[in-house]
């Protein structure tokens, strides 16, 4: 078994060498179990401008197995840098850990879907501008304090988010990385902070943190602040079902699982609909503020979203008014037949013309002459609602008229004819 090991650690270390140094802290971790899905909880308020933040994730120990690393606020080692995290890739019946790191542009995570911005490809909490960092306030927790740099760009999963936190195997995320974030892969990185890796430390030696203990579901899911686990956010619950005897035996086996034990990770993963907490304030974040530090923020702004009710309440009265026209054709039937009894060959050939739509809408037209029996030039000026007929068929309306002027009812039902 030991022999095993040692070349599953050499396979790893040849895949590290591709891998900027700066990237793969942690990377030689290795285990035989899947990590638990990723837990639901909130993201706490940011503690001041300048804050970056950086998900959590479950981490390995062999002393007690997976814990859980609460995601916090993290002031950046430079500005222009954004946090790549890290993330479980599954490579030949083994998970692989691959640390997270500093850098100029988002690198592969995995494609695991951390929240918060970290959908699964790129980071859509914010921006650099200038030397300062835009928030996006529809899916990063900038409310609390005075930010200056805000936008609000609405952020939409077009599929069912699940919280499966490993990459590859069968029941994890089949995503491969981009030309983009291959490109970021060759940059220069930079390693967790000091603050960071206190953060870690602090969580490995907290036994409530270990999956073993909590059922996936740790007490402390989040922190204002690095290290500082008194201002902590608990998890609202688990993202799947995770078996404690299953992680408490791995960890006791220093990574392996005994024969009578199944890997999580070797089944399909559960999706669930849960969504990260913070996307459900995107429709009222996306009324605060229409200004935005840059053009990014245009498509989210809230002036698309208000244009298009004041569209939908156009067409509401339009619906009104062949509502009060529809009434009317069923009182004007009975004027019409009366003069065309005497014309009832016409008649025959009125249900021919009369079975297209153009005539149909002809006919709510005379509604617009209320007043026909009488006043015989209104008929012909109030032909002006030609738009909504055919102009095609009023022309044709006109001279029959003329033709026929004793005949002032059956007028309208001759021009079909032509």
């Amino acid at each position: 078994m030991k022999i095993a090991r040692y070349f599953r650690n050499l396979l790893l270390a040849a895949v590290v060498l591709a891998v900027p140094a700066a990237s793969f802290a942690g990377i030689f971790i290795s285990v035989g179990i899947a990590p638990p899905p990723l837990p639901v909880y909130e993201q706490p308020p940011i503690p001041g401008d300048g804050y970056l933040w950086t998900p959590g994730y479950w981490a390995w120990s062999d002393d007690g197995g997976y814990y859980w690393v609460p995601g916090t606020w993290v002031q950046p080692p430079q500005v222009g840098f954004l946090w790549t995290p890290g993330y479980w890739g599954w490579n030949n019946g083994f998970y692989a850990f691959n640390a997270g790191y500093w850098g100029p542009h988002i690198g592969f995570y995995g494609g695991v879907n951390y929240g918060f911005g970290y959908g699964g490809v790129g980071y859509e909490g914010g921006y650099w501008d200038r030397g300062h960092f835009a928030y996006n306030r529809s899916v990063t927790n900038v409310t609390n304090v005075h930010v200056t740099n805000v936008y609000n760009k609405t952020v939409i999963n077009n599929v069912n988010v699940d919280r499966t936190s490993f990459n590859g195997g069968t029941g994890g995320i089949q995503a491969r990385p981009t030309a983009q974030e291959q490109a970021a892969v060759r940059e220069n990185h930079v390693p967790p902070t000091t603050i960071q890796q206190q953060h870690v430390t602090q969580a490995q030696t907290n036994p409530q943190l270990r999956a073993s203990v909590n059922g996936g579901k740790p007490a402390i899911a989040a922190t204002a602040r690095p290290a500082d686990f008194k201002s902590a956010v608990p998890a609202r619950q688990a993202g799947g079902q995770v078996n404690t005897a299953v992680y408490k035996a791995a960890a006791e086996n220093k990574g392996k699982l005994p024969p009578n034990m199944k890997d999580p990770g070797s089944v399909p993963a559960n999706h669930a609909a849960n969504t990260p907490a913070a996307r459900p304030v995107t429709p009222t974040a996306t009324t605060g503020r229409p200004a935005t530090p840059e053009i990014r923020p245009a498509p989210g702004t809230p002036a698309a979203n208000t244009s298009r009710p004041a569209v939908n309440n156009r067409p509401t009265p339009a619906p009104a008014a062949p509502a009060s026209t529809r009434p009317e054709p069923a009182t004007r039937p009975q004027p019409v037949a009366r003069p065309e009894q005497t014309q009832q060959p016409r008649p025959p050939t009125q249900p021919n013309y009369s079975q297209p739509r153009p005539e149909q809408t002809q006919q709510p037209r005379p509604p617009t002459q209320p007043n026909y029996s009488q006043p015989r030039p209104e008929p012909q000026p109030r032909p002006q609602a030609e738009p909504r007929p055919q102009p095609q068929a009023r022309p044709e309306s006109q001279p029959r008229p003329e033709s026929r002027p004793p005949a002032e009812h059956s007028a309208p039902h001759e021009s079909p004819r032509h």
